[in-house]
């Protein structure tokens, strides 16, 4: 039953239903589509999404949901903050290495719709990264991190825990992959991380041994 007279219940029931089209058909799906395979009438579903677009989005907003309320959890929380740094990161990871596990084509089916919309997924990549800025910042007023600003440390951050945040890594080395080594990661960048130059910045050529 989709038109129960709750507007938000019946939107939410036809981006579930619009999963399990996009999932059976192994594509992305069209409001056509959704309301002939669904068996819902196309008016209802022109209702809660007039363009395209807008049941496209739909679902990008219902799988990343989880991931927002993980994010604002941890942000709002009072652990440490280096504790922090870690359920950030390990909460997020620990649930997409739980749903590529229980369905590795369905996994990577999103993935590639994903890639190819970007655009419309850019936005809740850049959310993650207005919540991660908050974290160093909390993380420099401890002292942390010095000599960075927020945008060098937050650049250095992501690219030392990739593997863990990007979910076309997890498919390829997923098998290599453990919480405990994501948080020798978050140990090792609150022991070190700093800016300036402490012997590896890259110097005009390669000294020969003597």
């Amino acid at each position: 039953m989709v038109a129960s007279g709750d507007p938000e219940h019946d939107k939410r029931r036809l981006v579930e239903l619009a999963m399990q089209v996009t999932e059976k058909r192994g594509e992305q799906v069209s409001r056509a589509t959704l309301a002939a395979e669904a068996g819902v009438s196309r008016s209802l579903v022109d209702k809660h999404f007039h363009e395209e677009d807008d049941l496209f989005n739909a679902i990008v907003e219902h799988w990343y949901e989880p991931d927002i309320r993980i994010m604002e959890e941890v942000v709002a929380s009072d652990l440490p903050v280096r504790r922090k740094f870690y359920e950030f990161f390990a909460r997020r990871y620990l649930r997409e290495r739980e749903r590529y596990e229980a369905d590795p084509a369905t996994f990577a089916l999103y993935c590639e719709l994903g890639s190819q919309r970007f655009e419309d997924v850019r936005g809740y990549i850049d959310l993650a990264d207005h919540y991660l800025s908050q974290l160093i910042a909390e993380a420099q007023a401890d002292g942390y991190f010095p000599d960075l600003k927020i945008t060098e440390a937050l650049t250095l951050i992501n690219q030392m825990v990739l593997a863990y945040t990007s979910p076309q890594v997890l498919m390829m080395i997923h098998h290599r992959l453990h919480e405990d080594k994501l948080a020798a990661i978050v140990d090792t960048v609150f022991e070190g991380l700093a800016g300036g130059d402490r012997g590896s910045r890259p110097v005009a050529g390669l000294r020969a041994a003597s």
